[in-house]
C-alpha cells in the first residue's frame, strides 16, 4: 500500500476560491472584510509570512491594513495601535505577528485585542468558547487540519485519533475541536507528547495520527498501523540547499515530524512537508476574517 497524498495547496486553493466568491457577494452589500496585520521589527521569516498574508488578502478582495513598526517600538505605542484598530470599523480582524522583539509583552498585547477581531483564535475568550462548544474563532492551524480531513473524506465520528504534541497553538485546541459534539467532531482523542511512555503503543491503535511535536521523525513506520491517516503538522529546518531558481541563494530544507518516505508505504492518506498543513494556516485566517465581517454586519454565517 502506498498512501494517497493529501494536497494542502489544492485544498487551500479550493477554499480561497470559495472565499473570493463570498467576498464578492459581500461587496455587493457594501461589506468589505478588513484584516490589520501588525509587524514589529525586521525578522525575515515574519516579514515573509506577513507579505504572503497581504498578497492573499489582495487575491481575495479583502482590505489589508499593513502596520510595520520599528523594532524599538514601545509597549505603550504598540498598545495604542491595538486600541485604535479595535475601534476601526474597517477592520474585522487583527493579527499581531509573533514573536515580538525582546522587551515587549506578548501576552499583554494579545489580551488587548478585541475578541470579536481575534481572527487568530488565541484570545482566552475565544479559547474558552471553543472548549465549551460555543461559536468562536477557531485557531487557524488546527482548523486547517480539520478541513484537510473533512475535504478528503476522512470520517471523524467514532475515529480513534492520537495527537502527538500538546502546544497551545496546535495540540490542545485540536483535541478540543475533535471531541466536540458536532459534524466535525465526535472523535475519541488521545493527546501524547515527548514524555509519554510507550508512545508507539498509543499511535499503533490510532485510525488518525496527527504529529505536532516539533521534532523530526517522531513518528516512524513501526509506530503506525496499516491504513492509518497521517497528518504532519511539523516543520523542522534540517539544513540548506541551493535554490532551483537562483543557485547562488540558499533555501531551507524542511522536514516534518513524520518519517514520510517509510510511513507513506503503510498509510492510506498522508500530508507532505512542505505542501500539506502549511498552506491551510493563512487560508483559515482569511476564513475567520470573512466570518468576522459577516458577524459585524449581523449576517449569520451558518
Amino acid at each position: 500500500m502506498t498512501a494517497q497524498i493529501i494536497d494542502g495547496k489544492q485544498v487551500a486553493a479550493d477554499m480561497r476560491a470559495e472565499l473570493k466568491a463570498e467576498v464578492a457577494e459581500l461587496k455587493k452589500k457594501e461589506i468589505v472584510p478588513g484584516l490589520a496585520v501588525v509587524l514589529v521589527g525586521e525578522d525575515p521569516a515574519s516579514k515573509s509570512y506577513v507579505t504572503a498574508k497581504e498578497r492573499a488578502c489582495e487575491e481575495l478582495g479583502i482590505y489589508s491594513d499593513d502596520n510595520r513598526l520599528a523594532a524599538d517600538t514601545s509597549q505603550k505605542d504598540l498598545m495604542a495601535l491595538i486600541k485604535k484598530l479595535n475601534k476601526d470599523p474597517k477592520i474585522n480582524g487583527i493579527l499581531v505577528q509573533l514573536p515580538l522583539p525582546d522587551g515587549l509583552n506578548e501576552a499583554e498585547v494579545l489580551l488587548a485585542i478585541d475578541p470579536a477581531k481575534d481572527v487568530d483564535g488565541f484570545h482566552p475568550v475565544n479559547v474558552g468558547k471553543m472548549v465549551v462548544g460555543e461559536k468562536a474563532f477557531l485557531p487557524c492551524t488546527p482548523h486547517g487540519v480539520i478541513q484537510l480531513l473533512i475535504r478528503n473524506g476522512v470520517k471523524l465520528e467514532g475515529a480513534e485519533v492520537v495527537i502527538v504534541g500538546r502546544s497551545n497553538i496546535v495540540g490542545k485546541p485540536l483535541a478540543n475541536m475533535l471531541i466536540q459534539k458536532n459534524a466535525t467532531g465526535n472523535a475519541t482523542v488521545t493527546v501524547c507528547h515527548t514524555r509519554t511512555r510507550n508512545l508507539a503503543g498509543h499511535t499503533r491503535r490510532a485510525d488518525i495520527v496527527i504529529a505536532a511535536a516539533g521534532r523530526p521523525d517522531t513518528v516512524t513506520a513501526d509506530m503506525v498501523k496499516d491504513g492509518v491517516v497521517v497528518i504532519d503538522v511539523g516543520v523542522n529546518r534540517v539544513g540548506e540547499k541551493p535554490s532551483k531558481k537562483d543557485p547562488n541563494r540558499m533555501v531551507a530544507i524542511l522536514k516534518g515530524d513524520v518519517d514520510f518516505e517509510a510511513v507513506k508505504e503503510k498509510a492510506s492518506l498522508i500530508t507532505p512537508v512542505p505542501g500539506g498543513v502549511g498552506p491551510m494556516t493563512i487560508t483559515m485566517l482569511l476564513y475567520n476574517t470573512v466570518e468576522s465581517a459577516k458577524r459585524a454586519a449581523g449576517i449569520d454565517e451558518n
